[in-house]
């Protein structure tokens, strides 16, 4: 008889977003006439950037002709768009990264679950909570966790609280952990990390032989030039971190698939028997097995994003979300509410009013303001009592949308 992979039962009623969607179209099946805009997921709405539509043009007219088709490519990606993401997102920032220490790929919520599988299951797991409910998921299902308790915390986890107490920076354990996971600038907080957060965080894994994984997905939203782009503008960090970058959130490559994940050679972790394994090895073994690149035509488009054109276009489109967040941001404080986040990051973090519950305030902007927003409670324990609003719409949904909260919502 066949069995299933008991881990996947562990996992709790419904993923965040999976939930939002039923509510909201349940709202949207009894008030046909109710105008929905929906501030919920970090899904972008502007036009792919013009260079990059060109490139992409390019690469499939060459892909009708025979003397320039192309087929299989490289696991890893091609050469020239690894050696341009190497020399503008990281050298250019003074970072030691190689071009075949980067591996394209589909996407970056992909590959921090992939991860998992060159780590073995006998490892201490720290998130930050709240968390991009990916983290955990992919943790339960690879049986890296015992059962979900009351709260929604799963045994077996190490979590790191991120509140207003602490400034929204997560706290170096008190315990051994052997695998940690950073997302800066977070989601869904939209908080940041210095420098001597970061190296704080580097020194820790060092003197414990860590892993870091660094969620760098909104990096582009960084507008403060003291604080760090890259984990490995980090003094050491080549020795205990791999870093996660997608072209989603700042080329628009939602749903064109294209991400990166960088693996020092010069990191390693231990195997059973002791010895020191270069996970650059297992990891490129893992892609060259389970994954046949991205195809040439997207990865043309991303080589894109580094021409000046290319750059241009990108400062623009960034700007134009980080100009929603301040809206946001701004209508928000402005009508009572307590507001986190939104000046380098494109999520605002709002703390529910009147002690209502995160689903609470979801369902009350929903049916209120027919706004959708993201109650923090689904991101962990520690995001109860408050809402992420994501700055990704349009400049006239987002005005509109504060438009109403202002002066529907009473606080």
């Amino acid at each position: 008889m066949a069995t299933i992979n008991d881990n996947y039962l562990k996992l709790k009623a419904g993923y965040l977003f999976p939930e939002i969607a039923r509510r909201v179209n349940a709202f949207a099946q009894a008030n046909a006439d109710a105008k929905i805009i929906k501030l919920g997921i970090g899904d972008v709405t502007e036009p792919l950037p013009q260079a990059c539509r060109t490139a992409m043009i390019q690469a499939t007219e060459e892909m009708g002709v025979s003397e320039t088709f192309k087929g299989y490519g490289p696991e890893q990606g091609y050469a020239w768009l690894r050696e341009k993401i190497a020399h503008h997102d990281f050298q250019a920032r003074g970072c030691e990264v190689d071009a075949d220490e980067i591996f394209i790929s589909d996407g970056s919520k992909c590959d921090t679950g992939n991860i998992l599988e060159i780590f073995g299951n006998n490892n201490t797991i720290a998130v930050t909570d709240p968390v991009y409910p990916v983290y955990v998921d992919t943790n339960v299902m690879a049986g890296n966790t015992g059962d979900a308790k009351k709260n929604g915390e799963y045994e077996g986890l190490v979590y790191l609280p991120i509140t207003a107490e602490n400034n929204f920076t997560a706290e170096i354990p008190g315990e051994k952990v052997d695998l940690i996971y950073l997302c800066f600038p977070n989601n869904p907080t939209g908080a940041t990390a210095s420098k001597e957060d970061l190296q704080a965080w580097v020194d820790y894994a060092q003197a414990n032989n860590s892993i870091i994984f660094f969620d760098a997905a909104y990096e582009a939203y960084i507008t403060d030039s003291s604080i760090p782009h890259s984990i490995y503008e980090i003094e050491g960090a080549r020795d205990c971190a791999i870093e996660f970058r997608s072209f989603s959130k700042n080329a628009g490559f939602t749903g064109t698939r294209c991400a990166l994940t960088v693996v020092p050679k010069t990191l390693t972790a231990k195997a059973e028997d002791g010895s020191d394994v270069e996970l650059w090895k297992l990891w490129n073994r893992r892609q060259s097995t389970k994954f046949n690149g991205v195809s040439y035509i997207v990865q043309r488009g991303a080589e894109a994003v580094y021409s000046q054109e290319g750059k241009e276009q990108i400062q623009q489109l960034v700007s134009f979300y980080l100009e929603n967040a301040k809206i946001i941001r701004e209508k928000l404080t402005a009508a009572g509410l307590q507001v986190h986040g939104g000046v380098n990051a494109p999520y605002v973090w709002v703390k529910t009013p009147n002690e209502l519950s995160s689903w609470d305030f979801f369902d009350k902007l929903l049916n209120t303001c027919n706004v959708v927003g993201t109650p923090g409670s689904g991101f962990g324990a520690a995001g109860e009592g408050y809402f992420r609003i994501s700055a990704f719409n349009s400049r006239k949904n987002v005005e509109e949308a504060m438009k109403r909260i202002t002066e529907k919502f009473k606080v």
